[in-house]
């Protein structure tokens, strides 16, 4: 997973395409600007995820604002789409950014996790409540889910109760750093007997 900013650093069209020949599979995360869908269209990457401009120290990409990006985000999904490029969207967790994105052309939602995960325990509760609707709408939608933003160990479980039709979860930094103190192998391995 490699994410693209508008400025092309540190991260630039020539280490996509080397990334490209290199990897078994690559995602490209960045956010809807034309300037970017040269370099996505070009390396041909498995995956893009379409997400906010801005980044959080550990949630990692901001949800999009589909109130004012609507075009920029139609504009890139489509060309993906002509492209057959599978493509995401990363949206806030609840039902009017679901509806919006839904009504955008989006088949695959990554809903961002970041505001929630660290919430005191009387909130988390409610915005668990908002993700567990925003899940039931895609699924009702029949949109493709993945779960993104903050998650580590402690705060898979309760996500992922909440939200049992997900078919990926992006937990990069919390897996990476658990991974540094026990090793991938038991890191896999401890991450799985969460899952299951």
């Amino acid at each position: 997973r490699v994410g693209l900013r508008e400025d092309l650093r540190p991260i630039g069209e020539s280490e996509v395409h080397h990334l490209r020949r290199a990897c078994r599979g690559l995602e490209l995360r960045l956010p809807p600007s034309p300037g970017l869908l040269k370099p996505a269209l070009e390396a041909r990457p498995d995956r893009v995820v379409i997400a906010g401009e801005r980044w959080e120290s550990l949630g990692g990409s901001t949800p999009l604002d589909l109130r004012t990006q609507a075009q920029a985000v139609q504009t890139m999904l489509r060309a993906l789409e002509d492209a057959a490029i599978p493509a995401a969207v990363v949206i806030a967790q609840v039902i009017d950014a679901v509806k919006a994105a839904h009504g955008l052309g989006a088949t695959t939602l990554e809903l961002f996790t970041g505001a929630t995960v660290d919430l005191p325990r009387a909130e988390r509760r409610g915005a668990l409540d908002r993700l567990a609707d925003a899940t039931r709408l895609a699924s009702k939608l029949r949109l493709g889910l993945s779960l993104g933003g903050a998650l580590d160990e402690r705060s898979l479980s309760e996500v992922l109760e909440v939200a049992p039709s997900a078919e990926r979860v992006a937990i990069g930094r919390a897996f990476a750093a658990r991974s540094m103190l026990v090793g991938v192998d038991r890191a896999v391995r401890d991450l799985r007997a969460r899952v299951e």
